[in-house]
């Protein structure tokens, strides 16, 4: 039996998603297929604005409505602080343990050698950027929330050196205890996160 243009394109689609197997794409598919047409034109609407109603912060590379972002441009942030993570999602988790208040900068990527990800492909130069000219002299720690895999302890070793040979005198520590080797921020739960808040250290 010939699958329908319709229904292979869509199939297509889903498999070009992280995480989406052919079967999980034939199954979404097909899901699709018994949702009514308004609600499918509201999921089509959604993604088609997903870019255009967007924007990517020009000061730390958090996605927003508007530039600067919500957090930037929010004066009772502690400015004294820059957490600096993987992913915006890693900015929503760390929101949500309620146990921070300071800044953020949003690298989008991890140095990755084995998938061919330097520095030069995501925000580390950016996050340097924000400290040339005496730019943001108010800040006295950064904090490498970067999650505890082999590449984001890469990632995290990099930056600090990088700042270290700039001569820079803030303070640079790590996320600490509680979230175990190996998993990402963004699947913690909001008491882990507190913790490895609380718990982080100086990054020697």
């Amino acid at each position: 039996m010939r699958i329908p243009k319709a229904i292979q394109n869509l199939i297509e689609s889903f498999e070009k998603l992280p995480g989406i197997g052919p079967k999980t794409a034939a199954r979404l598919t097909f899901y699709l297929l018994h949702v009514p047409q308004g609600e499918l034109d509201k999921f089509a609407s959604a993604t088609q604005n997903l870019k255009k109603e967007t924007n990517i912060c020009s000061i730390c590379f958090m996605i927003d409505e508007k530039d600067p972002c919500s957090i930037c441009s929010d004066s009772k942030r502690d400015s004294s602080i820059i957490c600096v993570v993987e992913q915006p999602l890693d900015v929503l988790a760390l929101e949500k343990s309620d146990k921070y208040n300071g800044l953020y900068h949003v690298l989008h990527g991890k140095i990755d050698p084995l998938n061919n990800i330097g520095p030069d492909e995501i925000y580390i130069q950016q996050l340097f950027d924000r400290f040339h000219n005496g730019k943001n002299s108010q800040v006295q720690e950064i904090i490498l929330a970067t999650n505890p895999t082999m590449e984001g302890e890469a990632t995290a070793m990099y930056i600090k050196k990088q700042f270290q040979i700039s001569n820079f005198k803030f303070q640079i520590t790590r996320i600490g205890r509680g979230l175990p080797t190996g998993s990402d921020i963004e699947y913690a739960d909001e008491i882990t996160l507190q913790r490895a808040m609380e718990g982080r250290q100086n990054y020697e």
